[in-house]
């Protein structure tokens, strides 16, 4: 039976995510206009996503570090695209108690002046270089419009600033981050993901470039899903980080910073959640297995420790919900919170040799007789085959809803009928994608590096083109 406290998703996408962010216990709206509280089952998906990037960055040579969330105005402005780029969204601290500043204090919407105005003192010669630093924080942004992790003001995130002494090895750093951020999300989220250039009108204030990761959500809307960024010595000659190279002469260092944040979270819950609540990849989700005893039996007790037991020793996560709930309101409950496999050993079924699995993903049940089964060898291989099922439906989804465009009345045909990515030659020119923004808000998502354009015409003005661009509405 479809949980009544969550809207269908087919009927009201946007009641529907908010409606399973609060039946899952996700999150919920606090006193703070536009923050949320992340509750426990919400935080536990990001403390997994933080362990497996963490041991990530670090197998690549990131260390961790914090920075003040505090930032004085005059740091900040030394950049002048990085103020502009932000302005509208900084917060300020304008009096400490009952004392007015000297000089306002900006909370941080991003750590880069932080950042290079430490690197300005700590950097003295190449031998330092590089370093590869990343911090583990919360920022704020002061958003107009928020939603549960997917946009709210103040949201937990990563953000990696690295200075190398070459330009090639800053260009690397680049590339080599998105790499893991295309990694993660395909092979930890199931999320299917496009990867390119951010064009210059959507790229990173201040940065050289801007690489993205683009994910593509049930509804047809795009989720910029990480960003990785080279400044090259933009930021270092504003803010004076400079090193002595080999042949002891000054040089200004190469930058590259990079993020990713608690909206993945947003993302999880759009591609892969139902009707029933959320839908959890196994890679991902804190709990793996649910063991539900139905009757308090020796042989039904036995099985669920044993169970229990092996499944802990093959470090599969698992746990036994033996509270005085009923077995259906247990089901429910483990349903609504995304748990991949939930195994049911009742008394009546124990009089068969049997037990039941039942895959989060389809709701499948699957009988099995207890005397053919090996516990951990069956457990592991169902949740290899949920985490491949479920990348390759979003797959099937995300390409369903990919679509090409040869001219402004496509656009208009496509996203009145259903948004997705849309497919377009683009000329180059910031008019044309200007004039995009005016039918529903149509940006460009990302310059397809590499691939060849459609027909060779702007798909806006018609006139040559220069890039295969993917177009949709964005979250």
């Amino acid at each position: 039976m479809k949980n009544k406290a969550i809207t269908s998703r087919n009927e009201d996408f946007a009641q529907w995510y908010t409606d399973v962010v609060k039946a899952a216990k996700l999150a919920d709206y606090t006193a703070v206009k536009g923050c949320i509280a992340i509750e426990p089952n919400g935080y536990a998906i990001w403390e997994k996503m933080q362990s497996i990037l963490d041991n990530k960055f670090k197998e690549l040579g990131h260390v961790n570090v914090q920075m003040p969330m505090l930032i004085p105005e005059n740091l900040l402005r030394k950049e002048g695209e990085l103020v502009q780029g932000f302005a509208p969204e900084v917060a300020w601290v304008t009096s400490g108690g009952s004392k007015l500043l000297d000089e306002r204090l900006c909370i941080r919407p991003t750590s880069e002046t932080l950042f290079c105005d430490y690197y300005s003192t700590h950097v003295k010669s190449y031998r330092d270089l590089p370093m590869l630093y990343n911090q583990w924080c919360n920022v704020l942004r002061w958003e107009k419009e928020t939603r549960p992790f997917l946009r709210s003001r103040e949201f937990l995130w990563q953000e990696g600033h690295t200075i190398h002494a070459t330009k090639e090895e800053a260009l690397e750093e680049t590339k080599k981050i998105m790499d893991v951020y295309v990694w993660f999300h395909n092979h930890i989220l199931a999320i299917p993901s496009i990867t390119g250039i951010k064009t210059n009108k959507e790229k990173f204030a201040g940065a050289e470039f801007t690489l993205t990761n683009e994910a593509l959500m049930y509804n047809g809307v795009c989720l910029q899903a990480g960003t990785s960024h080279y400044f090259g010595q933009k930021f270092s000659k504003a803010y004076d980080v400079k090193f002595s190279n080999k042949d002891n002469k000054e040089e200004y260092v190469y930058q590259t910073s990079w993020g990713t944040t608690t909206r993945m979270i947003g993302g999880l819950i759009m591609v892969h959640s139902d009707d029933y609540g959320l839908v959890l990849p196994p890679r991902i989700a804190p709990k793996q297995v649910v063991i539900i005893p139905i009757g308090s039996s020796d042989k039904v007790n036995l099985l669920v420790n044993d169970y229990k037991s092996k499944l802990d020793e093959a470090g599969i996560v698992s746990y036994v919900d033996d509270s005085v709930k009923s077995p259906g309101f247990k089901f429910a409950e483990a349903e609504v919170n995304g748990i991949p496999i939930r195994i049911e050993i009742g008394e009546r079924d124990l009089e068969n040799d049997n037990v039941v699995f039942v895959r989060r993903d389809t709701r499948e049940k699957i009988i099995k007789n207890i005397n053919d089964l090996d516990i951990v060898t069956y457990v592991k291989e169902l949740l290899e085959f949920i985490q491949n099922d479920m990348y390759e439906r979003a797959k099937k989804r995300r390409d369903e809803l990919t679509f090409e465009a040869h001219n402004i009345e496509d656009f208009k045909s496509i996203i009145s009928k259903t948004p997705g990515f849309i497919k377009a030659d683009w000329c180059g020119n910031e008019e044309c994608e200007v004039k995009l923004k005016e039918i529903n808000g149509i940006k460009s998502r990302c310059i397809l590096e590499n691939e060849k354009c459609i027909n060779g015409k702007c798909a806006i003005c018609g006139k040559e083109a220069k890039h295969l661009v993917v177009w949709g509405i964005q979250y």
